[in-house]
């Protein structure tokens, strides 16, 4: 195939990229890889360099690159049918096969399924139903939403402002007034090194009782967490943590988001993140997995307690005042039933816990000894490494060192493996397709541990 050479220039004049040094990249000084094919876990350029993906996307492509099964299902309902909107009681023969294919799915007091298109865009319909719940039981004070230092939400004005990194607040004037947070159920980064797990949970619960208490618990709404903490570091809870949340917000009468984008369909070995945890939502968010990310789409899963408030909203008030033009677009839809279906053929669910566990286990041995690997950590087909200037006394590198990108870019230059490079902190984070094989597990490791050599020695 002849390389088109005019798109490294076009693509500097004119791609706004996300997640991007902006001026680096329209001067060049940034590398631009055009991406042409992908099969099973890996993606290839337009160069014909061969990568393993080990992060899936951005924790996405689950069932794999190339299935053809969901490629055929997205073209077969484009020649059919591309659109048609689900506004006034419109659907689509995917769109409620995929509703019921979820709820069957989703733990037993879920109710319905609100199709968006991201999860950013479903997390904006969470907060909008929360405060129209709220309002329909008269108490209008009822409002602010409290996430987590760390947690990721999204990155629109709402949820930009329940994620809780840095980067997404800096100079974007958020988060907003009705975003409170509070710690993030991250064992490793407590203050106290003396602190055992159950003590540093009945830390962050006191924590959360404290912010009740100031804020008073009247005026608090909601409360959205991840199972697993995604971009803020890979952090599974310790253990008893969401137990002991639960009894917070239940005392409080305070709705729990769950934001199942990263752990719905699979990632941690089981359908669902909340399955894991033993969490009881009264909203699930879900997105990424949903369709592996063949075609956009999300959806909000709402709980019996919540939708019988939502119906008494529209028995008082008429047709709720919320749609977006691509809900539950039939393409999308598509996509989601035929991806359900293959990751219940394969088996994926159970390959994710299996494979995920030798992952970690692997990476523990291979890594954990090293005197700038202050842990590894993971949960299902998720995994991390974070890296430390001295493991004894757990002191941080400099963030000006930039290591989790350096290691990052080694791993890649010298294996072709992909890993993320996690904000605020050295971090590497894996989070590979279901479909990864044991062999593929010891090539990310064998990858990695020479990229952590290359770096820190």
């Amino acid at each position: 195939m002849l390389k088109n050479d005019q798109l490294d220039q076009w693509d500097r004049e004119n791609f706004f990229h996300p997640s991007t040094h902006l001026a680096q990249h329209a001067r060049g000084e940034s590398p631009n890889r055009v991406i042409r094919t992908a099969s099973g876990v890996h993606i290839e350029d337009r160069d014909g360099i061969r990568l393993l993906d080990a992060f899936a996307g951005l924790y996405c492509v689950n069932v794999g690159y190339g299935r053809q099964e969901i490629a055929e299902a997205i073209a077969a309902q484009a020649k059919e049918l591309a659109y048609y909107h689900a506004y006034v009681g419109h659907g689509t023969e995917a769109s409620i096969t995929l509703a019921k294919m979820i709820l069957d799915r989703a733990p037993a007091n879920m109710s319905k399924v609100y199709f968006g298109l991201g999860g950013s865009d479903a997390n904006e319909t969470n907060v909008k139903l929360v405060w129209y719940y709220n309002n329909i039981l008269g108490r209008p004070e009822k409002k602010k939403i409290i996430s987590r230092w760390r947690g990721y939400h999204g990155s629109g004005l709402m949820t930009g402002s329940l994620t809780g990194l840095e980067l997404f607040h800096k100079k974007f004037d958020l988060p907003l007034a009705q975003v409170i947070h509070t710690e993030a159920p991250y064992y490793y980064r407590r203050k106290d090194l003396a602190q055992s797990e159950a003590a540093f949970v009945a830390h962050c619960v006191a924590e959360l009782e404290a912010l009740i208490e100031r804020e008073g618990a009247d005026t608090i709404a909601a409360f959205i967490g991840e199972p697993v903490l995604g971009t803020g570091g890979i952090v599974p809870p310790p253990a008893g943590y969401w137990e002991a949340i639960q009894k917070v917000l239940k005392k409080h009468d305070i709705l729990l988001i769950v934001d199942e984008v990263v752990t719905g369909f699979g990632r941690l070995g089981t359908m669902f993140g909340s399955d894991h945890y033993g969490i009881e939502a009264d909203i699930i968010t879900i997105a990424k997995g949903l369709t592996s990310a063949y075609a956009p789409l999300s959806g909000s899963i709402v709980s019996d307690r919540v939708w019988k408030v939502l119906e008494q909203g529209t028995d008082e008030y008429g047709a709720i005042g919320h749609g977006w033009t691509y809900s539950a677009h039939p393409i999308g839809a598509a996509a989601g039933v035929a991806n359900l279906k293959l990751i219940d053929d394969l088996g994926l669910v159970k390959n994710a816990g299996e494979v995920g566990a030798y992952l970690k286990a692997q990476m523990s041995e291979a890594l954990s000894d090293h005197p700038h690997v202050g842990d590894v950590r993971g949960e299902g087909m998720l995994c991390a490494v974070e890296f430390v200037e001295d493991k004894d006394s757990r002191r941080f590198f400099d963030p000006a060192k930039k290591i989790g990108p350096q290691v990052s870019s080694a791993l890649l230059a010298q294996d072709k493996v992909i890993a993320r490079a996690m904000p605020q902190g050295d971090i590497l984070g894996f989070a590979p397709p279901f479909c990864l094989s044991k062999a593929e597990a010891d090539q990310v490791v064998a990858a990695t541990a020479r990229a952590v050599k290359t770096v820190l020695g």
